[in-house]
C-alpha cells in the first residue's frame, strides 16, 4: 500500500481525510458525510478533522453555502495546502494550551454555552445520550480563528458539530420563534437580556452543578449523601 494513501491507518485522521478528498472526490466533486465516515471510521473524529482542513485553505461547502446541495451533501470547491507533506503538516492547526482549556471550562461553569447541558448529563430530547464537553470557537466559520480564551467557548460535542454545519439540520427561525412566544413574561425578559450580551449568566447553583458533574460517579454519590445529611441537620 502507498504510504500516502488514505487507506493507510497509520496516518493521522486529518491527513487521511485530505488524501481521501484528493483521491476519491477531487475539486468540484460532491460527496456525502455518510460516505466519508464509512471510508474513514470514527464519525466524530472525521467531522472534526474535515473542519481542520479549512484553515489550511481547503474550501468545503455545505447546502447552506451552495443551495443545490442536499442537507447531507458537501462540495469540495478547492483543495488547499497538501497537509500530508511534512512542511505543511501543521498548517491551519490551532493549538490550545492545557492552561487555556482549563480556564475556559472553569469560566463557563463546565457547561455547554450553547444549550446549557453539563458534562455527562443526559440530553432531555435524546434519552440515553450523555453530553461530552469540548471547546469551540466563538466564530466557528472564521478561518484561522485564534486559540485564546476570548476566542473560545465551552460546547457539548453535539452543539459543536451542529454549529459547524457538518451534522444535523438547524432549527428554522420560525421554529425558534414559536418556542420564544410560549415563554412567560419573565422568561422573555431574561432571554432578551442574554441576547443583548450574547451570554447566559450562570447562577451559583448552576455553577455548582457544572462542577459537580466533573467529578467521578463514586465521588458524586458521596456528595449527594453529604448534602442530604446537611439538609436534615
Amino acid at each position: 500500500m502507498n504510504d500516502l494513501s488514505w487507506q493507510n491507518e497509520s496516518l493521522g485522521a486529518r491527513i487521511r481525510v485530505a488524501l481521501w478528498l484528493r483521491d476519491e472526490i477531487g475539486e468540484g466533486g460532491t460527496f456525502s458525510k455518510a460516505r466519508i465516515r464509512e471510508a474513514i471510521k470514527g464519525t466524530e473524529q472525521v467531522d472534526r478533522r474535515m473542519r481542520d482542513l479549512r484553515p489550511a485553505g481547503w474550501v468545503i461547502q455545505t447546502y447552506r453555502d451552495k443551495p443545490s446541495l442536499q442537507p447531507d451533501q458537501l462540495y469540495l470547491e478547492r483543495i488547499g495546502l497538501p497537509i500530508w507533506e511534512a512542511e505543511h503538516r501543521a498548517a491551519g492547526l490551532r493549538q490550545i494550551s492545557a492552561k487555556t482549556r482549563r480556564f475556559v471550562y472553569e469560566r463557563d461553569g463546565h457547561m455547554c454555552r450553547r444549550c446549557g447541558v453539563a458534562a455527562g448529563e443526559e440530553y432531555a430530547d435524546d434519552p440515553g445520550a450523555h453530553a461530552r464537553l469540548t471547546l469551540g470557537h466563538v466564530n466557528p466559520h472564521r478561518s484561522g480563528s485564534g486559540a485564546h480564551a476570548e476566542d473560545l467557548i465551552t460546547e457539548c460535542a453535539r452543539c459543536n458539530e451542529t454549529v459547524k454545519h457538518l451534522t444535523g439540520v438547524q432549527m428554522t427561525k420560525e421554529q425558534v420563534w414559536d418556542r420564544l412566544k410560549e415563554l412567560p413574561v419573565r422568561g422573555k425578559r431574561d432571554l432578551l437580556a442574554w441576547m443583548k450580551v450574547d451570554h447566559r449568566p450562570l447562577s451559583a447553583t448552576e455553577k455548582a452543578w457544572g462542577m459537580y458533574r466533573q467529578l467521578p460517579a463514586a465521588v458524586r454519590e458521596e456528595l449527594e449523601i453529604d448534602l442530604e445529611k446537611l439538609m436534615r441537620s
